[in-house]
């Protein structure tokens, strides 16, 4: 019989729903273009996955411009609004805390 594990090998069930709440809430709020940046100002960015830490407190966000163009630009516009996004994710998701928010460029693809 294998020794038990008690550690998971990846994120659990809880991290995993949290994770996809903070996407959807992302993805609205920069498909609606309401962010006040010239570097965002009509870039199209994908939210293809937003990591939880275990306990619910950071948000590793991955995040793409179409086409690939101006990442640079663009994550520098996420960093100048992240406690502006911070706080519309709070009006919008039930979490006893809102997560700290990281971006980062998603280069799986």
């Amino acid at each position: 019989m294998p020794p038990h594990n008690p550690t998971p090998a990846g994120p659990s069930q809880r991290q995993l729903r949290v994770g996809e709440i903070v996407r959807h809430a992302l993805s609205d709020i920069l498909s609606r273009g309401a962010i006040a940046d010239p570097d965002l100002d009509g870039v199209i960015i994908t939210v293809p996955e937003v990591r939880m830490s275990p306990d619910l407190k950071q948000a590793t966000v991955l995040v793409m411009p179409l086409g690939g163009r101006d990442a640079d630009r663009v994550l520098a516009g996420l960093e100048r609004s992240r406690k502006w996004l911070r706080g519309q994710i709070a009006r919008r998701v039930d979490l006893r805390f809102a997560p700290e928010i990281r971006f980062r460029l998603d280069t799986r693809y």
